[in-house]
């Protein structure tokens, strides 16, 4: 949730970026905060600069200002994190000792950034059946609309059941969470696996929501420690 920073209104309050028009200050003592929550020092608090992509990048070997929307890590002590405000926060656990953290938004589910971070855990040594997998507060499927092309190139992607036709509503809503999940079944991660949180971002205001505030909001952070 927001609540437990100090940024002040629109921002407010534990808002994890400095790219959204908040006080330096302000969200440098929110990631203080949240590094502590995650057991780890700031500078052990890692995450990349977000650009809707699918590139998936090693966290240690990357600077803030990587441009990627997943990162993994298998150092012990290490957190990885990524920022959302509607978007979906995806964290994945290794038990062979690795984590990742993902971002994905509408163009990352559809260009597939989860089979992209999966396959690089496989790569080394990650076996699919292993992974533990968390769908974090989004936008769900009762807030999504969208119109235009979309709808058909999710229903091909992954089916039907992506798409719903709400009575009376000309635009269809995305159910993104759900397009995770069968990404992710058919990488081999079984179902009981992988959690996905029902709020929605957009509809409770305990979240920050970047469609809601009309861009004008702050960021979450949602981070996995690498276990020592």
């Amino acid at each position: 949730m927001r609540t437990g920073g100090v940024s002040a209104a629109p921002y407010d309050s534990l808002n994890s970026s400095f790219a959204v028009g908040d006080e330096v200050a302000a969200v440098t003592e929110n990631l203080a905060r949240l590094a502590a929550r995650a057991g780890v020092g700031p500078a052990r608090l890692l995450f990349v600069k977000q650009v809707h992509g699918a590139r998936v990048v090693e966290a240690v070997k990357a600077a803030p200002d990587t441009e990627a929307d997943a990162l993994w890590t298998d150092v012990p002590g290490t957190a990885v994190g990524v920022r959302t405000a509607d978007c979906l926060p995806i964290l994945i656990e290794d038990p062979r000792g690795r984590v990742a953290a993902v971002h994905a938004g509408w163009r990352g589910v559809i260009s597939e950034i989860v089979a992209r971070t999966v396959e690089q855990l496989v790569e080394r040594g990650g076996r699919p059946a292993e992974l533990k997998v968390a769908i974090g507060p989004c936008i769900q499927r009762c807030c999504f609309e969208v119109d235009g092309e979309l709808p058909g190139r999710f229903e091909a992607a992954f089916g039907a059941g992506v798409i719903h036709h709400p009575a009376g509503k000309a635009k269809v809503h995305l159910d993104l969470p759900r397009a995770v999940q069968q990404t992710l079944t058919r990488l081999g991660v079984p179902e009981g696996h992988v959690v996905a949180l029902p709020h929605c971002t957009m509809c409770d205001g305990r979240f920050f929501s970047h469609r809601r505030e009309h861009g004008i909001t702050g960021r979450h952070l949602s981070f996995i420690t690498c276990a020592p």
